[in-house]
């Protein structure tokens, strides 16, 4: 009954309540994670034995989805603030959005992959649109699942003028990474492709929120869930721990010398056969 309901109010949000050192800290924690995540990539592109790829196509995903994309997201939502009222955030849609980054990064980099059988289907001609698409709505799902795990007294709602531009950079963001993947080599390409990569998915989040509008109820139950800095703070110390191991794995692993010095030994073990 409208009685009950009480008298709703709309309310303006801040999205940078912390300053802009969020921002900057979102930025960089998305250019870190894809830098790495670039550089498993070229890795598993070197890989010549099918599980040694799979392995650095998995690490490439968790350092781009996983840091580089929703550690970037959580980063910036500890920024986001309704005046006056509380906002927690749905632990199960949380975890979700994560799987939703990770998976959607994996499949991405498996369709560009020529050497995966199971994606001998996909036309060479369609292997970069067909994953750049899928990866960038997965990144968007990522996104959304995010913010559906919003709790607030009161209701969420999104524009869908900026759900579609959201998407639509996120399908941008999502080709040009899984081009750059195929693409960079150098280190002194790698940083400045990690660095665009970061400003396309820090475009995706920023451009989502801004089409966010809130009602508050003033009757409504109090929000349930966990703090924005609460889901960071395990978040960051898993990401910072991930990122170590994939780091130590890309130091232990053969230089571009050893790995040529290997081709043409095994060159020439074919040769003599």
């Amino acid at each position: 009954m409208l009685a009950l309901r009480g008298e709703r109010m709309s309310h303006e949000l801040h999205h940078f309540s912390m300053g802009m050192w969020v921002f900057f800290l979102a930025w960089l924690t998305s250019i870190v994670g894809c830098y790495i995540g670039l550089t498993c990539a070229r890795r598993a592109r070197q890989a010549t034995v099918r599980r040694e790829k799979r392995r650095w196509t998995a690490l490439a995903s968790v350092a781009t989805g996983g840091i580089g994309v929703w550690l970037m997201h959580f980063t910036g939502m500890i920024g986001f603030e309704i005046p006056g009222a509380i906002v927690r955030f749905n632990i199960w849609l949380t975890l979700l959005s994560v799987v939703l980054a990770v998976g959607a990064t994996w499949f991405g980099l498996s369709v560009v992959d020529v050497d995966e059988p199971w994606m001998q289907w996909v036309p060479d001609g369609l292997r970069l649109p067909l994953g750049g698409v899928i990866m960038g709505l997965g990144v968007g799902a990522m996104h959304y699942s995010g913010m559906a795990a919003i709790r607030v007294a009161g209701t969420l709602d999104q524009a869908v003028p900026y759900v579609l531009a959201s998407l639509a950079i996120g399908i941008m963001a999502a080709f040009t990474a899984l081009w750059l993947s195929l693409e960079v080599d150098r280190r002194a390409v790698r940083f400045p492709a990690a660095v665009l990569m970061g400003c396309a998915v820090v475009a995706l989040h920023y451009t989502g929120m801004a089409g966010i509008s809130v009602v508050l109820d003033p009757l409504a139950e109090l929000p349930e869930g966990m703090t924005a800095v609460a889901l960071l703070f395990p978040g960051f110390v898993v990401g910072v721990i991930a990122l170590a191991i994939t780091v130590v794995l890309l130091m232990a692993a053969p230089s571009d010398q050893d790995l040529q010095h290997e081709y043409e030994i095994a060159d020439w073990i074919d040769d003599v056969r």
